[in-house]
């Protein structure tokens, strides 16, 4: 197993303290903050619902430990990425604390599906009979998006049957709205131009069962039009659901990346700083804006082939775009998951260590340069797979 969180040397900045004091520092760090797209933080909902009815009667998981656990969508480092039987961007790490009430006292992590897991999973649920252990099936569903979220985790697991109390899943009724609202939109423009003019009761029906995820048969003409296979058909429902989230997920982003990147520029650290540190807090400011800024022109890129996919349908009539783009779905709404959750979870943990609100408690450099550090590697895929087009000032938000 895995203790606390990997890391490498950035050009001449050493880590402050022991490699193992920084881990146990970013584990209580992660510990103090609530769930992101990055994050589902189960020891944090333990100590503010755990006396809940609904939690202990619906548990995320069986298992009293792994439901205290901090799971995190994590990038791989080129020296982790061996521990895989195929090539992968991220990894689902799971994190069991020694302490669930102190993250302070560290804690041992392993990643779903790595080399080894199946051995780990026999001997920490001494369970004969795996494959029907609910709490590994969902280990595995999570490990299958690109993304902890609680809106894609809740409509994801709702798909197998798991449905745990909403103290888990925390999602405001107006997000609720607004992106339910969105989507509903978006989907019933196409419906109603797939069945043609006269349908729209039926249109808004079928809508409502494609958000509801009830592929049933009524969904077959649909189907039809798109000439797919009741598989691919509904993976690409699915992925067409997940892709719609993100766009709208990526339409709110855009404040809070404007807020990193005008970060990166004015904050202030407090306290004594070292040579090495202020040579590498010099470099990475710009250097990090640019690549923050990359990764979201890449997602406006992503979501523009899904733009003209429902473009050639919805004014040109023409489905061959729109099928291609529920069958390539999954793919690309993994990998736009994947960036839009690295870019959320940059921008609600910049809010939460770094925003207006914390002023009054600033960072030493060490501190801030730790976590820039960690902003760096979690950008590392991102950035080789989508190189840079636009210079930093033509593309700020």
């Amino acid at each position: 197993m895995h203790a606390g969180a990997a890391s490498f040397s950035k050009s001449g900045y050493s880590k402050s303290g022991s490699q193992g004091a920084r881990d146990v520092r970013n584990l209580a760090n992660l510990g103090e903050t609530a769930s992101t797209s990055r994050v589902l933080n189960l020891s944090q909902i333990f100590a503010t619902s755990g006396r809940t009815e609904g939690y202990a009667g619906n548990p995320f998981f069986r298992n009293s430990q792994l439901n205290k656990a901090l799971l995190v969508k994590h990038t791989l480092r080129p020296a982790e990425r061996d521990l895989f039987a195929h090539p992968r961007r991220t990894a689902t790490k799971i994190i069991l604390p020694f302490d669930a009430s102190d993250l302070r006292l560290g804690g041992r992590s392993i990643f779903v599906n790595q080399s080894g897991f199946v051995n780990f999973t026999r001997s920490y649920f001494s369970d004969e009979n795996l494959a029907s252990n609910p709490d590994l099936q969902i280990l595995q569903h999570l490990d299958g998006i690109p993304s902890l979220d609680p809106f894609l985790v809740r409509e994801h697991l709702a798909r197998f049957g798991f449905n745990p109390d909403p103290c888990y899943l925390k999602i405001s009724s107006h997000d609720l709205c607004e992106m339910v609202g969105f989507a509903n939109a978006e989907i019933e423009h196409l419906v109603m131009t797939a069945f043609g003019a006269g349908m729209e009761a039926a249109a808004i029906k079928l809508t409502s069962k494609i958000l509801a995820n009830n592929l049933d048969s009524d969904l077959d003409p649909l189907k039809q039009t798109f000439r797919m296979s009741d598989g691919d058909f509904a993976e690409g429902m699915f992925s067409w659901r997940g892709f719609l989230y993100f766009k709208w997920r990526q339409s709110h982003l855009q404040a809070d990346i404007k807020q990193v990147v005008d970060g990166l520029q004015t904050y202030r650290t407090i306290g004594p700083i070292d040579t090495a540190t202020r040579d590498y807090l010099a470099e990475v400011r710009p250097r990090l804006a640019r690549k923050i800024i990359t990764a979201i022109v890449s997602t406006r890129k992503t979501l523009k082939v899904y733009d003209e996919a429902y473009l050639a349908l919805t004014q040109g009539a023409d489905p061959a775009p729109f099928r291609k783009f529920l069958l390539a779905g999954p793919k690309m709404f993994f990998e736009l998951g994947e960036s839009i959750g690295i870019l959320s979870h940059i921008g609600s943990f910049w809010d939460y260590r770094m925003g207006a609100r914390m002023a009054h408690m600033r960072l030493t450099p060490q501190e801030f340069a730790d976590i820039l550090v960690d902003f760096e590697d979690s950008l590392l895929n991102v950035e080789a797979a989508t190189p840079p087009v636009l210079p930093v000032a033509a593309t700020l938000l």
